[in-house]
């Protein structure tokens, strides 16, 4: 009964990020076609609306819902708060909404003596990373560092890569917790850890947490979804860098100095290893499915990403190029990559829906990564009707990836 009551919240929760991803891609293109109201500022605390419903909404909320089933597993025992999930969803799916809205500028009355739409947002988001992190962290207690891995004897050879992945999720985790801290004082004026810039606090949960996670899980996973073995060198050096390169980041996003240098060296050597390990993997793999192409989708962005943020600390920032650098991390690394391993758990071709299947699953994909290819290539070039139809596709690819994930969500409770 745990075990089902787990999996249920876990696809509401992603279902949830589903929602986020199309109302992510809508706002984008609304402020590409320079939409009244809807531009490309910050709020009054130095977030982006997109970035608030890309990252908090879409990307961690995907993550939350499979960390719940893939975490207690991959350390060798089972979720000590079943209901976790379900306490957490209202929590950070509300904050996350509140977030967006108050970085849109939406001033409602009523809400200043709470602090505003974006402090009762932090809170909620606050509190529900708090029940995430506390389940998690009671869960897994006597096995900290996840030295046992749950892995079978079918995959004994298997058990050194688990292991260094599994070591670098309290990290993770600690990334996760700061970053949810330093959004918290940044929308309630509490003291932060660092200085007050809204940047360092999406660095540390997107680069920090997510990325990070993707690394620990996609070396425990992809190897078993292609059947085959990543070069452990590459793993040997992607972990350690990624679990290290997001702190210089936040530490020297400012300064630009030789700490923001050094860890958009390390950033790029874990991301450049990862997708490297990964084709590597592609190559390898004797079996062909669907989700495995958005995957590979993502890596290449994700190169493109850190290629950008290399020039961005050793050449300085190009305005022109600063939306591009955050779409390639934020819509192409991790949102193409989650779209893939979506495909994997939830299969497009068990669906029994109109246009169900692989086939739509890969044109979601390669509309997602046309996209985005074509806004990049725009930004990069300052052609304003290239990004706006790049905008335009990614909508579509998101429409797609969510009437799929949602189809298989209805169909399963209905069956």
């Amino acid at each position: 009964m745990s075990s089902a009551l787990v999996s249920r919240w876990a696809r509401r929760t992603v279902a949830v990020g589903a929602f986020f991803l199309v109302a992510w891609q809508l706002v984008v293109l609304a402020a590409t076609a320079g939409a009244p109201g809807v531009g490309r500022s910050v709020g009054a605390h130095g977030f982006a609306p997109a970035v608030v419903l890309g990252l908090y909404g879409f990307v961690l909320h995907v993550v939350f819902g499979k960390a719940y089933s893939l975490v207690p597993a991959y350390f060798d025992h089972e979720l000590a708060f079943a209901r976790a999930p379900a306490v957490q969803l209202p929590l950070t799916a509300g904050g996350a909404a509140l977030l967006a809205l108050s970085a849109a500028g939406v001033r409602p009355s009523g809400v200043d003596r709470f602090g505003g739409l974006d402090g009762v947002g932090a809170v909620l988001w606050a509190a529900g990373v708090a029940v995430f992190l506390g389940t998690l962290a009671w869960t897994v207690r006597t096995n900290p560092t996840g030295g046992e891995t749950g892995t079978g004897e079918a995959n004994a050879h298997r058990r050194g890569v688990d292991r260094a992945a599994n070591a670098v999720v309290p990290a993770a985790f600690a990334y996760l917790a700061v970053g949810t801290y330093e959004t918290l004082a940044l929308a309630t004026g509490m003291p932060t850890l660092f200085v007050a810039y809204a940047p360092q606090a999406t660095h540390l949960l997107g680069a920090g947490f997510a990325a990070l996670v993707l690394f620990a899980v996609g070396f425990r996973l992809l190897p078993r979804f292609l059947v085959a073995s990543p070069p452990r060198a590459l793993v040997a050096v992607v972990l350690p860098a990624g679990a290290l390169g997001p702190l210089l980041l936040a530490v020297g996003v400012l300064r630009r100095g030789p700490w923001f240098r050094t860890g958009a060296v390390l950033e790029a050597t874990a991301v450049g290893g990862f997708a490297l390990a990964y084709a590597v993997l592609f190559v390898r793999t004797d079996r062909d499915r669907v989700g495995f192409y958005g995957v590979l989708a993502g890596a290449a962005f994700g190169v493109v990403g850190v290629a950008v943020g290399l020039w961005f600390a050793f050449r300085g920032v190009d305005a022109s190029l600063t939306l591009a650098h955050r779409r390639s991390n934020l819509l192409g690394f991790l949102g193409l990559t989650i779209v893939g391993v979506a495909y994997q758990f939830y299969p497009p071709a068990v669906g029994r829906f109109p246009v169900a299947g692989d086939r739509t699953a890969l044109a979601s994909m390669a509309v997602l990564a046309g996209g985005l290819g074509l806004e990049v290539l725009g930004l990069a070039a300052g052609a304003a009707g290239v990004v706006l139809a790049g905008a335009g596709a990614t909508v579509t690819g998101a429409a797609a990836f969510a009437y799929l994930v949602l189809g298989l969500f209805v169909q399963r409770t209905g069956s």
